[in-house]
């Protein structure tokens, strides 16, 4: 079948990448260019990891995944990602705490944490500061995928497949009955099947449809250790605070890149085709975000900060759903990368007819299946 693909982030590049393995011929559209730096996916990394809370259907799709990603390697010939460890700090034990119902749910699928004291964590974690009474746990897994690089050998291997990218083509408008697509300059793509995976442009293409979807502005910052702590940052795992009024994730510099920073709390706000200049007073919250983590805080630097745009649905539940002669690939939250290879080969199989397009919507958006 002829199917076009409108975006070029790592869902609609998956999807590709799923349905050309299946013998299709498959046309990408992609605003900007390939990595599109104002693309939801493109900067140095993005995490996968296992706790999702309370969220059995997301914790175990995180298995998934991993093979996912191992099959994407292997037909990209080079495996961009790097295994740190998860350390989830925990607040007060409670049955709501998102640490302590994460570490339920994970040893319900037989991944064994282990839990610190606050001795145990000053001992074990000695870059990071703890309060008095605190405790956490660590997974051995989880780790970073190289997300700009994915996409750059994601989209090479598409082309040398046969597959064709279109950059700097816009779409402006998308008939999901028709499954067809028209451009800047008026031209009318047809399709047997079109799949929208524009990230926060959603609303923009399909209005009706963006309604439950709400763009949020969020600001990555990227910081610098002091040079005697520079090789120990690169062993040292993935932190997840989940403070909620001040909670952040922090990543690992590891194979070359920068210790990146960000806020877990969303800002609900914001337009993609604009404000994107990052303010000194913006990067210098979130860099400071970190303060009462980091031992030395004083001794790191900002290196830099960004701008990007999440598609944020309720509930933060992932959007695959059908609609006419098409597909909508929307709403992950902030946390969708992690399962880019994974939901394109479903969208595949539910496209081939392996996999009821009903259940998964229902499976994209986390809900067990009986």
């Amino acid at each position: 079948m002829k199917i076009t693909v409108v975006g070029a982030g790592i869902m609609g590049l998956s999807a590709a990448w799923a349905l050309q393995r299946n013998g299709h011929q498959v046309t990408v559209y992609e605003q900007g260019e390939i990595p599109n730096h104002l693309g939801s996916s493109v900067n140095q990394q993005r995490l996968i990891r296992f706790p999702y809370g309370d969220s059995l259907a997301y914790t175990r799709m995180v298995w998934d995944a991993y093979q996912a990603w191992e099959q994407l390697w292997k037909d990209i010939g080079t495996k961009l990602y790097m295994q740190t460890g998860t350390l989830v700090l925990a607040g007060a034990n409670t049955d709501e705490d998102w640490a302590y119902s994460s570490a339920r749910t994970l040893e319900q699928l037989g991944l064994s944490v282990h839990w610190f004291d606050t001795d145990g964590l000053k001992a074990n974690f000695p870059l990071f500061l703890f309060n008095s009474n605190e405790s956490g746990f660590y997974l051995d897994s989880g780790g970073v995928l190289l997300a700009k690089e994915i996409i750059k050998k994601l989209s090479q291997h598409l082309t040398n497949l046969g597959v064709t990218l279109h950059t700097n083509s816009p779409v402006y408008e998308v008939d999901t009955g028709r499954g067809r697509i028209v451009l800047a300059n008026q031209k009318i793509v047809d399709a047997d099947i079109l799949i929208v995976a524009a990230g926060p442009w959603v609303k923009r293409l399909l209005p009706e449809f963006g309604q439950r979807i709400t763009p949020s502005r969020q600001v990555i910052v990227y910081i610098e250790p002091p040079t005697s702590l520079v090789a120990r940052w690169t062993s040292t795992p993935m932190v997840l605070d989940v403070d909620p009024s001040s909670g952040f994730y922090l990543v690992p510099s590891v194979m070359g890149t920068s210790i990146k920073l960000g806020s877990n709390n969303f800002t609900m706000t914001g337009e993609p085709d604009s404000e994107r200049l990052t303010s000194e007073t913006e990067a210098l919250a979130n860099y400071k975000l970190c303060q009462r983590r980091l031992r030395d805080f004083k001794e790191y630097s900002l290196k830099d900060a960004s701008t990007c745009f999440y598609s944020v649905a309720p509930h933060k539940r992932f959007i695959i759903e059908s609609i006419g002669s098409s597909w909508i690939m929307s709403g992950f939250s902030g946390h969708g990368f992690k399962f880019g290879p994974l939901f394109g080969l479903a969208l595949a199989d539910a496209i081939a007819d392996r996999f009821n397009k009903d259940e998964l919507s229902q499976w994209a958006a986390g809900y067990q299946l009986t």
